[in-house]
């Protein structure tokens, strides 16, 4: 066989190899982010926060979270939910933005909604600080963020929750 044809049949070899494993790992990531404990809850609890239904959002999240605490953007979310729900809730709210950036330093929303937070319980400080890490993660919701605390008002609109799933 010549080098030419050598060729040609590995790489024909190798792209089918190629070929055939894709829908494999594909459909393996998929039902990885499926099988993710408490994700259903987490998905029905979004869809009753864009609806402003936080107090039903609330359960929906804390039941994700009892299924599986480790679940960042459910802590987002049910701080959000507990956020809208008033003023004495925002110590709870608060707790679960910290563990929500505890768990994913990179989870640019609760840094957004945490600075939220901070400027309506009156600690610019600390909102600037979430702010200031913001601007590096996502400009679209520094800036978002840089009005709210101008403002010292929330924010219109549901800007930096976490999707679902």
């Amino acid at each position: 066989m010549s080098y030419v044809m050598r060729f040609v049949t590995t790489g024909a070899i190798a792209l089918a190899l190629a070929f055939a494993a894709a829908p494999a790992q594909a459909a393996g990531s998929e039902s990885k982010k499926d099988d993710k404990p408490g994700v259903a809850g987490y998905n029905s609890g979004v869809k009753l926060m864009k609806k402003g239904k936080y107090a039903d959002a609330q359960k929906r999240f804390e039941a994700a979270l009892a299924e599986n605490e480790r679940f960042a953007e459910a802590h987002n979310n049910l701080a959000f939910s507990l956020r809208k729900q008033g003023v004495e809730y925002y110590d709870e709210a608060l707790e679960h933005y910290n563990r929500a950036i505890e768990l994913n330093p990179k989870l640019a929303e609760a840094y957004m909604y945490r600075g939220v937070l901070h400027s309506l319980m009156g600690d610019e400080g600390k909102a600037l600080a979430d702010h200031a890490t913001l601007a590096e993660l996502n400009r679209k919701l520094a800036d978002a963020l840089q009005v709210a605390i101008a403002s010292g008002e929330e924010p219109e609109g549901l800007e930096g929750l976490a999707k679902t799933w």
